[in-house]
């Protein structure tokens, strides 16, 4: 009797246990993602974009066809005859809004602008996020689809934000045609930024708990946390970056920044942004924001 009543406790615990991994692999799948109307509003809010300039934009709506079969919701912004544009890739739970606080730096340089709702997010299609390991594959799609527009001779970057950070991380890798990249506030692996929230969001310090929610997250979805994880990719990557981390992120530490830094090889540079939290580089220091993306961009010979 006493050697079932164990047995059925073990069980139990197991169950739980098994349980709260499926649940830590929800809350990294599927996140409470805002709305257009909440992001556009929170952008206005906070002075990222002006409504006046906003609405007298030459913008075209388009819907981009992704690999995995869902449309990506997109605003291309052309400006003139130019050769050169950048894709601008927003960070977790927001959408192409939160990507129009850094359009006007690449506009006014002559660049033409693409911003678009990643995967799960805004008027995008698919139903679960990936934290770029699916998503660098539709930002290759969005590269398709400028490089179609404006000829294979196109100068292309991109430019992203936290998850966007990662992500552009990530496409980098695996597209030889992007000319430059820019990464703002991007963790430099999943399962060392989800041991971290892990601890600091619920005070858990388990690594066992991260690599169950992976194994389960692996058979529910197709991507490990493993899978993600952009300093793994820098030692071999030739592409110029420019690195851009707030002095005060505690939600992606600015450690991880640093370390990708001195990780990648060839032509970086690497800008940490006083009186920063997470996301609030360029808006916390807007004109050395700028300078330092002149500075990088006329070093490798864009502008």
């Amino acid at each position: 009797m006493v050697e079932l009543t164990v047995i059925i406790l073990v069980l139990c615990i197991l169950s739980l246990i098994i349980y709260e991994g499926y649940k830590f692999s929800t809350i990294v799948t599927q996140p409470k993602t805002m709305t257009h109307e909440t992001t556009y509003s929170k952008a206005l809010e906070r002075g990222n974009i002006d409504e006046k300039i906003w609405t007298s934009l030459d913008k075209k709506e388009v819907k981009i066809n992704s690999p995995y079969g869902y449309n990506l919701n997109a605003l291309y912004f052309p400006n003139d005859k130019s050769k050169k544009a950048v894709i601008i890739v927003h960070g977790i739970t927001w959408t192409l809004y939160g990507s129009v606080k850094y359009m006007d730096i690449f506009l006014k340089r002559g660049f033409s602008v693409l911003i678009y709702d990643h995967r799960n997010h805004g008027k995008s299609g698919g139903t679960n996020t990936s934290f770029g390991y699916y998503e660098k594959y539709d930002l290759k799609a969005c590269a398709d689809w400028l490089f179609d527009q404006l000829g294979k001779d196109a100068v292309i970057g991109v430019h992203g934000e936290s998850m966007g950070a990662a992500t552009v991380l990530q496409y980098s890798a695996i597209d030889p045609r992007i000319k430059f990249c820019i990464e703002d506030c991007g963790y430099s692996d999943a399962t060392e930024l989800f041991t971290y929230r892990l601890l600091k969001d619920y005070h858990i310090k388990s690594s066992l708990f991260v690599k169950l929610a992976s194994y389960i997250t692996k058979v529910r979805t197709g991507w490990s946390f493993k899978d993600v994880s952009p300093i793994k990719l820098l030692k071999d990557l030739d592409l110029p970056i420019l690195f851009i981390h707030g002095d005060s992120d505690d939600y992606v530490p600015t450690k991880m920044c640093v370390d990708m830094y001195e990780e990648k090889k060839g032509i970086k540079y690497k800008y940490i942004a006083p009186c920063s939290a997470h996301a609030d580089s360029y808006n916390n220091n807007k004109e050395e924001y700028e300078s330092r993306i002149d500075e990088f961009l006329k070093d490798i010979h864009i502008l």
